[in-house]
């Protein structure tokens, strides 16, 4: 009803994301669809790779990838405090929880942080991300997994804001 329209605060856009005041509103900048700006080993260029959505109250932002496919997975990023976490809801079953390590400028590194489901000694999950803002409408990361303390997969994506 009227009351909670009148308790939800407007969503930021590009230009204010692009002055962003905490990582988080960084982060909220990205809210949209996201397609593959080249091939990668599981996408095509033009590809729908990765949609972000702003949730609970500004508080959080979900990304969903491959969203609709048998592949698809969740991450939540917060504010924990003045650090910036994730929550990686994985096809692997577990749930890793990575932490921004010295964020500056375009480029926010995470690293593994605890989780649910996972020895981390020896179960294999993500254990870092990387995420780099080429700008406003362009994205790059790369997902490290490991198992038993290894490497054993590196994804890695570019991506272009798909056009409203």
């Amino acid at each position: 009803g009227t009351v909670f329209a009148a308790a939800v605060s407007p969503g930021t856009d590009g230009a204010a994301a692009a002055s962003a005041a905490t990582p988080l509103d960084r982060f909220k900048g990205l809210a949209g669809d996201w397609v593959a700006a080249e091939d990668g080993e599981m996408f095509h260029k033009g590809d729908l790779v990765a949609r972000y959505a702003v949730t609970a109250a500004g508080s959080a932002v979900v990304e969903t990838v491959f969203p609709g496919s048998p592949h698809e997975m969740v991450t939540v990023y917060h504010a924990d405090g003045p650090d910036l976490v994730l929550t990686h809801y994985c096809m692997e079953g577990n749930a890793p929880r990575m932490r921004a390590r010295n964020p500056s400028g375009s480029r926010y590194d995470f690293a593994f942080d605890g989780g649910i489901g996972i020895n981390p000694k020896k179960d294999r999950h993500m254990n870092s991300a990387s995420l780099e803002f080429v700008g406003p409408d362009e994205l790059r990361s790369v997902w490290t997994e490991i198992e038993a303390g290894k490497p054993v997969f590196v994804a890695k994506s570019h991506l272009v804001r798909k056009p409203r």
